[in-house]
């Protein structure tokens, strides 16, 4: 068999070949739909699993894993009852920047979409967690995150009231937070993130309009203004398969 240059024998990255140089069926398949898609492009139909069968002269069930691996890895998507060649993934920083700096960067449209907007008294955990004082009033506004109309995200944001008392009257819940603070008066100091990959719940994949199964990149951060006050508690839920986050390291 012909290897590309990574995946020469003795290379230092093999792209996935065990180090027994054995290569799995359904990897071989992935492997040649991938180089398939190349030529097909963003947004075509690939054909079906008993057209791509005959094709590589496997059975549909190694097809099948291909495919699946192709859509965790978000190579492909999902479309009505087909299957479609995705764009690349929105490549977000990990900065104070805001979400909608963030796509529109990228040259996409960015969007929202509110699930609720409530307001109680801070429970312990989060006023430990975010520096707020436990019982004060808070806001949680929870919003399904677009991309040019494609539901990408789910962020949970909780604020004390007493910092933006007027939230559910004068902010565009399809709108920037952090344009909407800066408006207020309050501009961000320095926050803390910690980033992990997760299943999406029930609910979860019911708002984003995924399977249940697909990996998500979940985001917390805590956020505090200029001069040190807590500002927010921030739970960003991203798919994975169409999200990379990116930052620049300085030594």
């Amino acid at each position: 068999m012909d290897y590309p240059n990574d995946q020469a024998p003795g290379a230092p990255v093999r792209s996935g070949i065990p180090e027994h140089g054995r290569i799995p069926k359904y990897y071989a398949v992935k492997a040649r739909i991938a180089a398939l898609l190349e030529e097909l492009g963003e947004g075509s139909v690939i054909p079906t699993e008993r057209d791509l069968a005959e094709r590589y002269d496997v059975a549909r069930e190694t097809v099948r894993q291909a495919v699946r691996e192709l859509v965790l890895e978000g190579r492909l998507r999902r479309r009505g009852r087909g299957t479609v060649v995705a764009g690349p993934k929105l490549a977000q920083p990990l900065s104070l920047a805001s979400y909608t700096e963030g796509v529109r960067r990228q040259g996409r449209t960015p969007g929202r979409t509110l699930v609720s907007l409530d307001r109680f008294p801070c429970p312990d955990a989060l006023a430990a967690e975010a520096g707020l004082t436990r019982g004060e009033p808070v806001w949680h506004l929870e919003r399904v995150l677009l991309a040019d109309e494609e539901r990408v995200g789910l962020e949970s944001t909780y604020v004390a009231v007493e910092r933006v008392p007027r939230l559910d009257v004068d902010f565009d819940p399809d709108s920037s937070f952090y344009v909407y603070l800066k408006a207020q008066g309050i501009h961000f100091g320095d926050a803390d993130e910690r980033l992990e990959t997760v299943l999406a719940t029930p609910r979860e994949a019911l708002l984003i309009g995924t399977p249940p199964a697909l990996p998500m990149l979940l985001i917390h951060r805590v956020s505090r203004d200029t001069e040190g006050r807590s500002l927010e508690r921030v739970r960003s839920l991203y798919r994975g398969d169409r999200f990379s986050f990116t930052t620049h390291l300085r030594g």
